[in-house]
């Protein structure tokens, strides 16, 4: 491994395992693979919270999901989010009535996310959106396969350069 040096500065060359698992077009059909299953997933996720008026015209099914998340039980149980600062940030959203909204922008986000992986449109950001959300499930207490899916889109994120070589990205990101 040998670094590149010019005048603008020093390029480091990644390792050659990086090399051959993120950037080699023959790893494409691997992380096909991995990006249509997770996008299934993701579509399974947002098909059910479309379906759901709790969840689209109310928001009622998020407001639910918010408020047991920052329920405090009696001791000795523990309290379904770790950190005060998230539970705060829930609690505030829940104070603002954003339920009304966000349950839309969770449902619709699940399902924008879901295509473009399916797709391989924008994998890269695609990836990166659904570990976001990922994150915020998990640190609402949700653990279910939400850290796997995080895995695999930190994984996808790497692998952006040939996540959607057979897919949109070959003719959207020349």
């Amino acid at each position: 491994m040998s670094a590149i040096v010019n005048r603008k500065g020093t390029v480091i060359q990644d390792p050659p395992v990086a090399r051959f698992l993120f950037s080699d077009t023959r790893m494409a059909w691997f992380w096909l693979l991995v990006r249509v299953w997770v996008g299934l997933q993701w579509w399974d996720a947002a098909s059910h919270k479309i379906s759901d008026p709790g969840w689209v015209q109310t928001g009622e099914s998020l407001k639910k999901f918010w408020m047991n998340a920052v329920a405090i039980p009696a001791a000795p149980a523990k309290p379904a989010i770790t950190y005060d600062w998230y539970r705060g940030f829930l609690q505030s959203l829940i104070d603002a009535q954003a339920y009304t909204w966000f349950a839309k922008l969770v449902a619709y986000g699940e399902l924008a996310i879901a295509v473009g992986l399916i797709i391989g449109a924008f994998v890269g950001l695609a990836a990166f959106a659904g570990a976001f959300m990922n994150w915020n499930f998990i640190m609402a207490g949700s653990a279910s396969s939400n850290g796997f899916l995080l895995g695999l889109s930190i994984f996808l994120v790497l692998a952006w350069k040939i996540a959607g070589y057979y897919g949109a990205d070959y003719f959207l990101l020349r």
